[in-house]
């Protein structure tokens, strides 16, 4: 019951501050080209300002998340949520007084500063509590669970996107950040650090042949420190299954900025889209992997296992992205965003697959790494697809194939499935502890 409480006021917390960057979302596109390139359905300028925004937020991120996910081992969960809880009221502030064109580069100039702590952070934070206080066998639903409120947040916040005017969402996404930062405080109770798990991972050893000793106070204390490089290479070098799954992180996130990055301007220029239009691709995408991951997860994890439905997930993001960029009519776009019933998978899966691969006292660090890895892959994919979207979206693009920079993307995702197909299925739970080093 009191783990129930817990995760009920973590999902509360997540929907709300989900609520308030997807509401910003499909607006951002409008206020970005509004300020940048009025008047007009097609600029690279605000392509290439996207982009570098990306980047540095990638950078920073590189760095944050995994620096964020290592102390919450130490200082704990509730702790660190409450600093990109609040950072992220403070951009939202700003365009909810104004959209000018100076006010603007305010607010990207703050973006910039406030995406290196808060991309991402606020979700590693929340799988690490989840996995904190929920068992291994059910830990890949658990995931799913939060993933399914990520994307019904998403829902609704785009629903009021579409319902609201454009200075009207920014000011409601503001302030309902500042509840999400209130709630937090005010009703989360920390999650005991090490309770469910078994023990840590970066021993050193490997996974397989690793015996069952206590763990030192000496390694204790090693797992408490800042993160590092050698951390990270202890995890890649340690488990073959966390180093698959690192490289299925970073092509899977490759693929997914790259797409996210480029669809918007793509269906602007091709089909004209407003943020209206968007909003309901978003909606549509949203509700579609809410009910999966609430009614289909708990039935195909049992059957299939969380390895296979790794592979599912990125399949189907495949042949998502492939049909976006072939569209040859507005309604193909709409049947991809249906494929959300199925891509949406492979996220709570790997992270039920990297979770299950350190202890209890680790579980900051590598869910962290794992994020910061991702975050290195948000740095990669603008340089990638942002030259190519800008390209084949202007007059100059050496043959009309408008989206090609999205099926460069969906070629990206394809490599994530062929490695996440490579990962090899345990074929029985493996519970490992430390060697002690002193012994």
């Amino acid at each position: 019951m009191e783990g129930s409480s817990k995760l009920s006021h973590l999902l509360v917390t997540v929907f709300l501050y989900t609520f308030t960057t997807m509401m910003a979302f499909p607006a951002i596109t409008d206020v970005t080209m509004s300020a940048l390139c009025p008047g007009q359905d097609e600029c690279s300028l605000a392509i290439y300002f996207t982009g570098f925004q990306q980047v540095v937020t990638g950078i920073g991120a590189l760095l944050m998340v995994p620096l964020l996910g290592n102390l919450s081992d130490k200082f704990g969960r509730k702790t660190l949520l409450t600093i990109p809880l609040v950072l992220a009221i403070i951009p939202l502030g700003i365009l909810g007084y104004g959209r000018s064109r100076d006010l603007f580069y305010i607010y990207f100039r703050l973006k910039c500063v406030t995406s290196t702590i808060c991309e991402g952070s606020v979700q590693c934070l929340a799988v690490v509590y989840v996995a904190d206080n929920v068992q291994e066998h059910q830990r890949a639903s658990a995931f799913g669970m939060l993933s399914a409120i990520i994307s019904s947040a998403s829902v609704c916040g785009t629903l009021c996107a579409r319902l609201l005017s454009i200075s009207s969402i920014f000011q409601v996404a503001a302030a309902t950040a500042a509840v999400a930062a209130a709630y937090m405080r005010i009703f989360l109770t920390d999650s005991a650090v090490g309770c469910n798990l078994s023990a840590p991972l970066l021993s050193g050893e490997n996974v397989e042949s690793v015996s069952l000793d206590p763990i030192s106070s000496k390694q204790e204390n090693y797992t408490t420190t800042l993160p590092s490089l050698t951390d990270l290479f202890s995890l890649l070098k340690t488990s073959l299954t966390f180093s698959q799954a690192a490289v299925v992180a970073f092509f899977s996130n490759l693929a997914d900025v790259g797409h996210h990055a480029s669809i918007m301007y793509y269906l602007k220029a091709k089909f004209h889209f407003d943020k209206d239009r968007i909003a309901d691709l978003m909606v549509i995408s949203g509700a579609a992997s809410s009910i999966s991951q609430l009614l289909l997860m708990p039935i195909l994890v049992p059957a299939l296992g969380e390895y296979r439905l790794l592979s599912v997930g990125i399949f189907f993001n495949c042949i998502h992205m492939l049909l976006h960029s072939l569209a040859w009519s507005e309604w193909v776009s709409y049947v991809a965003a249906m494929f959300s019933v199925l891509y949406i998978f492979w996220q709570p899966c790997l992270q039920s697959i990297v979770s299950k691969q350190v202890g209890a006292r680790e579980q900051g660090k590598a869910q962290g790494c794992i994020s910061g890895i991702s975050s290195f892959a948000n740095v990669v994919s603008p340089f990638v697809f942002s030259p190519l979207a800008a390209l084949f979206l202007s007059d100059n693009a050496p043959f009309h194939f408008p989206g090609f920079s999205i099926m460069c993307t969906g070629s990206a995702a394809m490599i994530a499935f062929v490695q996440s197909m490579m990962i090899k299925i345990p074929t029985k739970p493996c519970i490992i502890s430390h060697v002690d080093v002193e012994a």
